[in-house]
């Protein structure tokens, strides 16, 4: 009889888990993008997931920190983009992979379609409802403090901690000055998830085109 490995309980119920993740992150992704944000109520989420509103609670605090899975792990994937640079490399190059791997340029290629589809819904929805704009600035504030902290770190000689700070503020500004505009604009309700997707990788490279086409030191 052929060896069968036994899958652990603990992993059994780790899987589990993500299943469930992952089923509450698409029915409210679905839901916002076709009935909004605002419309959509946790107990409207926790239905089309075919879970009780009490599991989602298990698994997220509110609406808001749906739209924020896992900042850590965000800001990990910015500082390891930034360890991994290569030789010669310009700080804002550095940089600019560093931000496409915490997801803060949504045009950018991200994991699958959900986790693109929920960068859409962030970069959109923190712009127009009051109670995601605070979420989504906190979140801004702490990647942003950190992934300044290494840029210092990685190029010693030519930044100081507020030089890296200003540069990285002086980023992710401009990108955010871009897309508030750009999410001010009417939006076809054809405009799928692709589409948005496309329409803010070419705002954003457009907005930092200066940064990439500066000439080396």
């Amino acid at each position: 009889m052929p060896y069968c490995a036994r899958v652990p309980p603990s992993a059994l119920r780790d899987r589990k888990r993500e299943r469930t993740r992952r089923a509450l992150l698409e029915a409210a992704v679905e839901l916002f993008e076709h009935r909004g944000y605002e419309e959509t109520t946790v107990a409207d989420i926790a239905a089309a997931a075919e879970v009780g509103t009490r599991t989602f609670f298990n698994y997220f605090a509110s609406k808001e920190e749906l739209l924020f899975p896992e900042p850590d792990d965000r800001v990990r994937a910015a500082v390891a983009a930034m360890a991994s640079r290569r030789a010669g490399e310009r700080p804002v190059e550095v940089l600019l992979r560093a931000l496409r791997a915490a997801g803060d340029n949504p045009g950018d290629h991200l994991v699958d379609d959900l986790h693109a589809r929920i960068a859409a819904v962030r970069a959109r929805v923190s712009r127009t409802v009051p109670a995601v704009s605070g979420r989504a600035a906190h979140a801004q504030l702490v990647a942003q403090r950190e992934i300044g902290r290494q840029l210092h770190v990685a190029f010693p000689d030519e930044f100081d901690e507020v030089g890296a700070a200003a540069l990285v503020g002086a980023v992710v500004g401009a990108v955010s000055g871009a897309l508030t505009v750009l999410f001010q604009q009417p939006v076809s309700g054809t405009d799928d998830g692709e589409r948005l997707q496309r329409r803010i990788h070419e705002t954003t490279s457009r907005v930092l085109q200066p940064w990439l086409a500066a000439p080396r030191a």
